[in-house]
């Protein structure tokens, strides 16, 4: 029997939230860069978002960027805006029948971001 089959649907959570978390502390301990990781994060994201939806998840939460995450080194902060930039995949949110909502501080986001973002 599958996994996938195992699993009690009536038990799936209505909201899931998953803080985004050690995805460069992840990458340093394989021997590569931070940014590897947060690739690897954003691919992750991905199965993610499509399973919930599968699995009938109503609302997935995303704490992707805190403000701490401005303090970084500004070429890992543009490695971040720009995996940003190309994650938002409409082909995703449109097939899986995902409504997508920032929540947060966006003021300093930017200008390319937000307007993809949006």
């Amino acid at each position: 029997m599958l996994y996938q089959d195992q699993i009690d649907k009536t038990r799936i959570p209505s909201h899931i939230a998953i803080i985004m978390d050690g995805n460069g502390r992840w990458a340093k301990q394989r021997g590569q860069i931070r940014t590897f990781g947060h690739q690897a994060g954003a691919e992750t994201v991905h199965v993610i978002a499509e399973e919930a939806a599968r699995l009938g998840v109503k609302y997935l939460t995303l704490y992707t960027f805190s403000t701490e995450n401005w303090n970084r080194p500004v070429d890992e902060v543009a490695a971040l805006m720009s995996l940003l930039m190309d994650s938002i995949e409409e082909e995703t949110f449109m097939k899986n029948n995902i409504s997508f909502r920032i929540i947060g501080d966006t003021a300093k986001l930017p200008e390319n971001v937000l307007e993809r973002l949006n």
